[in-house]
């Protein structure tokens, strides 16, 4: 009996819906298919990543494509693009980060943000740039 009330706390310090590796991976490889895109200059397959709070402030494939090649020119072209440490930020969100080397061999960390859809989909919420520590711009 004593062990209930041990077992209690344990689940009710999880997060209810914490996302399970299936969901982390899904949500790398909607990065990864946004990525994959963008290095083509598919607007279109660009634009499918993000989330709808995205695409309502950027109502166009095109539109959205020019503002990431002129903001998130590290995402947009890069030598090298490497997963690191995901988190669960809560019921259907995800934070993950990615390593980058951009063109110029300058390295970046991007912290991405993904929220799972109705339709059961990660896409894309946000995306913020860290320089590396070290790295003059």
């Amino acid at each position: 009996m004593r062990a209930w009330p041990a077992l209690l706390l344990a689940l009710a310090m999880t997060p209810a819906h914490a996302a399970d590796d299936g969901a982390r991976e899904a949500a790398r490889a909607a990065i990864a298919r946004q990525a994959d895109a963008l290095g083509r200059d598919d607007a279109a397959a660009a634009y499918a990543q993000a989330a709808p709070g995205i695409q309502g402030m950027f109502p166009s494939a095109d539109i959205f494509l020019g503002m990431v090649r002129n903001n998130y020119r590290p995402v947009y072209r890069h030598r090298s693009f490497v997963f690191g440490q995901g988190r669960d930020l809560g019921e259907a969100a995800l934070s993950q980060d990615v390593a980058i080397q951009d063109e110029d061999g300058v390295d970046w960390t991007a912290e991405y943000s993904l929220e799972r859809g109705d339709d059961g989909q990660w896409r894309i919420s946000g995306c913020r740039l860290v320089k590396a520590e070290g790295t003059k711009a």
